[in-house]
This record gives C-alpha cells, sequence and structure tokens, in this order.
C-alpha cells in the first residue's frame, strides 16, 4: 500500500471509530404529483421550506427556461454566460428585498465565498460568529484579512473586536438564522455597532428567505437594515426549491465582486432552469404571503411535540447524547418512515451533536403527528 492508501484507511478507522462515518443514501423520486398519497418516508430532512420543489409553476418555469436557453449557461458569466433571465432574476431579488443590485452566483456556498473573498483584503478585519456556516468559513480562509472569530450572538465581543481594530476596513459576519440552532441574529445591535465602526456587515439569510421575517423576505429586510453598510447571501436552494446563490448589496459592491470575487469570475453562469425555476418561485412567495407563516406554524408544531424550543424559521434542533446516538437514532427513524438530518461534529459549532428536523409548509395534520409519534419513539 502506497503512503496514500495507508492515510485514507487510517483515517476511515478513524471516523468509525468516532461515530463520524457519512455515506450518500440515494432517495427515490416523489409522486407523479405533488399531493400525491404516498407510503413511502416523510422527508424532514431536506430545505425545501416551502414545498415549492416541486410546485407545478415552478417546474412548469425551469422546463420552459430549458427550453428557451439551453440546458446549461455555456460560459462563464462574463464570457457569455449572463442570460437575460439571470438580469431578471437579480433585478426581482434586489426589489423584493429592498437592494440597488444582486448578483446570482452558481450556489449558495459561492455566493459567501465570492462575498468574503472579494470584500476582505489584508488591509481588512474579518469579525466572525462562532456559529457561522462552512462557505463562510471557508470564505475567512480564503481571505487575505485577520480573521477573529467571537462568541455564538455577542455583540459585545464583536464591538471590542472592531473598537481595537488596527485595519482600515472591518467585516463582521453572521447568519440571521442559523443552520444549526436555527435561532436569531441580533441583527439590530449588530448594524449598530458596525455603524458606529465604520464596518460592513454581512449577512447570509439562507435559512430565513421565505420563512422569517412578516412576508417571509427575511430578517434584513423585516428590519429595515438594507442599507448601503449590508450586504446579504443567500441560497436559492431551500424556500425557493431550485439551485444557486445570490449576493444583494449596493450597485458599487456588485460592480466589485463582477471584477475582484473568483468564485464568482471564474465559475460557469448558473443554468437557465434553476434560475427560471427560482424565479418563478420567488413570484410565488411574493404573491402568497401565508406560506412563510404555514411552515413556521409546522416547525413550531414539530417543536412543541418533540419537547424542544420553537426557533426563529423552519429549523427544529433536537440535542442528542453524542455522535453515535444521533447516527442510531436517525436510522430508527429512516426505518420507521421519517427520513431526519443528523448534525454531529465537525458540522456543528459547539460540538453537540443533533437531529436536525426541518419543516415545511405543505406539511398536513397528519404528516406533523406521524413524525412527533416516530420521533418521540427514537429519541433517548
Amino acid at each position: 500500500m502506497s503512503g496514500l492508501d495507508d492515510w485514507l484507511a487510517e483515517s476511515a478507522r478513524e471516523r468509525r471509530r468516532a461515530g463520524l462515518r457519512r455515506a450518500l443514501v440515494p432517495r427515490e423520486p416523489p409522486p407523479a404529483a405533488p399531493g400525491t398519497p404516498v407510503a413511502g418516508p416523510l422527508d424532514l430532512a431536506g430545505n425545501d421550506y416551502l414545498g415549492l420543489a416541486r410546485d407545478a409553476r415552478v417546474v412548469a418555469a425551469a422546463v420552459d427556461a430549458a427550453a428557451t436557453w439551453g440546458a446549461g449557461a455555456g460560459a462563464s458569466r462574463l464570457v457569455t454566460g449572463t442570460l437575460r433571465l439571470h438580469e431578471q432574476l437579480e433585478s426581482r431579488l434586489a426589489d423584493a428585498l429592498g437592494f440597488e443590485a444582486a448578483l446570482v452566483t452558481s450556489s449558495g456556498y459561492h455566493a459567501n465565498l465570492a462575498a468574503v473573498t472579494a470584500l476582505a483584503d489584508a488591509g481588512t478585519l474579518i469579525v466572525s460568529d462562532a456559529h457561522v456556516h462552512a462557505s463562510l468559513v471557508d470564505g475567512c480562509r480564503l481571505s487575505r484579512g485577520e480573521v477573529r472569530v467571537v462568541p455564538h450572538v455577542d455583540v459585545a465581543a464583536v464591538e471590542a473586536a472592531l473598537a481595537a481594530r488596527s485595519q482600515p476596513r472591518a467585516l463582521v459576519l453572521t447568519e440571521s438564522v442559523f443552520s444549526v440552532l436555527g435561532d436569531a441574529a441580533p441583527l439590530r445591535d449588530l448594524a449598530t455597532v458596525c455603524a458606529r465602526h465604520d464596518a460592513t456587515l454581512l449577512v447570509d439569510e439562507a435559512h430565513a428567505l421565505g420563512v422569517a421575517g412578516k412576508a417571509g423576505l427575511g430578517l434584513v429586510a423585516d428590519h429595515g437594515l438594507s442599507a448601503p453598510g449590508v450586504v446579504v447571501t443567500l441560497t436559492l436552494s431551500k424556500s425557493l426549491g431550485s439551485q444557486g446563490g445570490a449576493v444583494l448589496a449596493s450597485r458599487a459592491v456588485v460592480e466589485h465582486l463582477i471584477n475582484t470575487a473568483r468564485p464568482f469570475i471564474f465559475d460557469t453562469g448558473l443554468a437557465p432552469a434553476a434560475a427560471g425555476a427560482a424565479l418563478a418561485a420567488l413570484e410565488v412567495l411574493l404573491a402568497e404571503p401565508g406560506l412563510p407563516e404555514r411552515a413556521r406554524s409546522r416547525a413550531a408544531a414539530l417543536a412543541s411535540g418533540c419537547r424542544v424550543p420553537a426557533t426563529a424559521g423552519a429549523i427544529v434542533p433536537v440535542p442528542m447524547p453524542g455522535p453515535e446516538q444521533a447516527v442510531f437514532a436517525q436510522a430508527s427513524a429512516r426505518e420507521r418512515g421519517v427520513l431526519v438530518g443528523c448534525f454531529r461534529p465537525p458540522s456543528v459549532p459547539d460540538g453537540v451533536s443533533r437531529l436536525r428536523l426541518t419543516a415545511r409548509a405543505d406539511l398536513t395534520d397528519a404528516d406533523t403527528a406521524r413524525a412527533v409519534g416516530v420521533l418521540t419513539g427514537v429519541v433517548p
């Protein structure tokens, strides 16, 4: 065996010993039409919060975009890969969320990488909440700025880091609704601190768009924080049921990203079907303001049934004693027909393994009762 083979084998053994081995589990196609009764697994692991991934209007828009524009964008956005469809989606996102401009990327991960690496150089201090998503963490690692990680939702720690900085610029990173705990960031306080210290606030709204805020347009818009000093990143793959990401900001920031963000410049443009689906899903969200409330009410019912606190969005985390117990509970729930997420180190910043349930607006009372009955039987 080679040195590489030895290392791979030892790494695999360590993962098994720690209960951290992961594997891909393919799923079968859903019923032919949304709402069709199915005896198969109840999916509480995905992120289709509003149930729009298979909405007939969204699917039809994806099909129409593919028929009009082809299967792929064909090139990077700065070559020939920018479609009128991309511009329409960017304009609609910016208008809906109250920003001057938007830039669509091929994934939410790329949106965060693009924003952080383009907005942070050697003259920038990055102050990051300890619980931000891996894509923001990787953006910090790839940037040339100094990174200061502060305790979760600790505004005083953010202010102390900004007050002590020597760099001319600062970038503060947070999620609006955090992807593991489901709690909300103190955005108003963070915005006040950032304004006081001339820092830019970058807010990842991936788990807020579609479920948080009065109109389901995220917490930045809900708090009226769409100001020049605020940048929002989001994904099109959760509440909008499609794929891709976006950065929303001032025109100057978006122009800077177009010219300097390597994850944007050197990546093929978002596929037409995904762009068309996301645009249609956004229109559904804007036209049906009851959808976000339905998703939140389903999340609250799941939380109550599992005897855990309600959260700010559609995420319901259920703490487990350790990674092995979490994996066992997940497998037991799957055997009983309910699919749930399983978060273990290093995916959980605080080291606490959890089952993660994700509610959907299209869950029925029977679905919720079924899920609660299974989960109360498998969670220690």
